[in-house]
């Protein structure tokens, strides 16, 4: 197993750490790729990411630019004077696959091939529902089990460094834990900003050292929908610190100690990402907190899979 992300290639200055349940380190602040299916665009924002500072990349295999993320890392790694180990690469297993070994072990290594690495850092099951079965069928809870088991096989084989869960509610993480697969997940990738949080859910992570990840946090803005980007509270706690409305939803996240994942094809965007020096009074917490009195979902919703 290759060795966690060595402490030396990321400015604490910039983004801080996590120590996993596993003894393995993940940056707090990572680069997500979500809907970048474009070779030159990938490119040119893993090279603006890598000067800012990042060292997190976000994939997936329902994205389809796992290849584009190698050809990117092939050609910049050295440019910044940077190995595989320096960063740390998390993508996902599909909801199509889940269930039987022989598959997921087979999406495992398709890949390994598209980044064109010999291990992930991070593999997490991408949603608690398989695909092409009813959210309310029984079978999704078999399969679920199933496809951790499988997960934990790669785990103990030393063929990953981490293995966790994307989009799993309290309810799912709980049935994981209870049939004790031996493994605790050591990260939990969820939707998460202040129109849509679930305060149970950090606190149960929390308790049980799963790190909640955050992704869509700025809100519905990968949907086009800037209602919480543009908010009057956001905007006016912005003017006040003198920053951006995005880096008031990102550091709103990180003051909870919860990861996050922003993404952006922005340069000046990539970089105030990152750039989360500064603190949000506990009253302004409050507000944005207060947000939530009218939930608002933008992603995938698994709070009705069984």
């Amino acid at each position: 197993m290759a060795s966690a992300v060595d402490s030396k290639t990321v400015d604490p200055k910039k983004a801080n750490k996590f120590v996993l349940n596993n003894g393995h380190t993940m940056p707090a602040v990572g680069l997500g790729t979500y809907r970048m299916r474009d070779q030159e665009e990938v490119l040119e924002v893993v090279n603006h990411a890598l000067a800012a500072g990042y060292r997190m990349f976000d994939t997936a295999a329902v994205y389809r630019n796992e290849s584009f993320l190698k050809e990117a890392f092939r050609r910049l790694l050295p440019r910044y004077d940077l190995d595989r180990d320096d960063i740390f690469i998390t993508t996902k297993l599909s909801p199509a696959e889940h269930g039987r070994p022989e598959v997921i072990k087979k999406a495992y290594a398709n890949s390994l091939e598209n980044l064109g690495t010999e291990y992930i850092d991070m593999y997490l099951v991408h949603f608690p529902g398989s695909a092409r079965i009813a959210v309310d069928d029984k079978k999704n809870t078999e399969l679920r089990h199933a496809t951790w088991e499988s997960m934990v096989e790669l785990y103990d084989a030393g063929k990953v460094n981490g293995i966790g869960v994307s989009n799993f509610t309290n309810y799912h993480l709980e049935l994981l834990m209870e049939r004790n697969h031996g493994v605790v997940p050591a990260v939990n990738q969820v939707e998460w900003h202040p129109f849509y949080y679930q305060t149970e859910l950090l606190d149960y992570c929390k308790a049980n050292d799963i790190v909640l990840q955050a992704y869509c946090s700025l809100g519905g803005k990968s949907v086009s929908n800037n209602e919480l980007l543009l908010h009057p509270s956001v905007t006016k706690i912005a003017q006040t610190l003198g920053v951006t409305n995005a880096q008031v939803l990102l550091k709103w996240a990180r003051q909870q100690n919860v990861a996050i994942i922003p993404k952006s094809t922005n340069p000046v965007h990539i970089k105030q990402n990152i750039s989360l020096n500064f603190e949000i009074s506990p009253e302004d917490m409050r507000i944005l907190n207060n947000l939530n009195k009218n939930p608002v979902k933008y992603a995938w919703d698994p709070r009705n899979v069984v």
